[in-house]
């Protein structure tokens, strides 16, 4: 054997390949159970075991946004994140969403005011928008491009992005204002039935 020649070890004397753990995962409202290694990041556990694709592998290093999806409502990277760290969470993709046959106000407002381009990080950027509303973070534009800022955007569609969040919370407001409008009338009409 010369001094540039080196063979790959055998097989034979490598350590067996472990088979995976058992998790078991709630994505978009079901239970999904899996056998997996326990360094499969959450990204590629949906994208290549459950053929969830619309989270997309921008940078790997959480620097993009592009892989964001919500796990209990709150926003995490998923190519930093381990699958079995999720196990009894409820994770949200884009595909779940809304619901059947019906898309989200935010996906509706990003369709309405041209908020993407390529699409790339539009899942992304729409669940991050989605819990930044859930956050009450949509007080100003300012505000909005801060909490926004950890989602990238290579297209540049920046200003209709915080135009179409700036809608959709509008949108939320408006709902949320109907609604106790709606409570205060029935408390008023119980009154009126009470005679108080």
């Amino acid at each position: 054997m010369g001094r540039g020649d080196r063979s790959a070890p055998s097989l034979e004397c490598s350590p067996a390949v472990p088979r995976g753990l058992p998790i078991r995962l709630r994505v978009n409202g079901a239970l999904r159970e899996l056998r997996l290694d326990p360094r499969v990041t959450l990204l590629d556990a949906l994208r290549e075991r459950l053929g969830l694709t619309g989270t997309k592998k921008g940078c790997d290093q959480g620097a993009c946004g592009a892989c964001t999806v919500l796990a209990d409502g709150k926003r995490v990277l998923s190519c930093l994140t381990l699958a079995v760290t999720c196990e009894n969470r409820d994770i949200t993709t884009i595909e779940g969403l809304g619901s059947e046959g019906t898309l989200h106000p935010v996906q509706r407002a990003f369709i309405a005011y041209d908020a993407f381009q390529c699409g790339f990080c539009t899942p992304g950027q729409i669940l991050s928008a989605v819990a930044l509303l859930a956050e009450g973070r949509a007080g100003s534009d300012a505000e909005i491009r801060e909490f926004m800022s950890g989602n990238i955007c290579r297209c540049g569609a920046y200003p209709n992005i915080v135009a179409a969040i700036r809608a959709a919370a509008g949108a939320a407001g408006e709902a949320d204002h109907a609604v106790a409008g709606e409570a205060g009338r029935a408390a008023a009409g119980q009154a009126d039935r009470a005679g108080v």
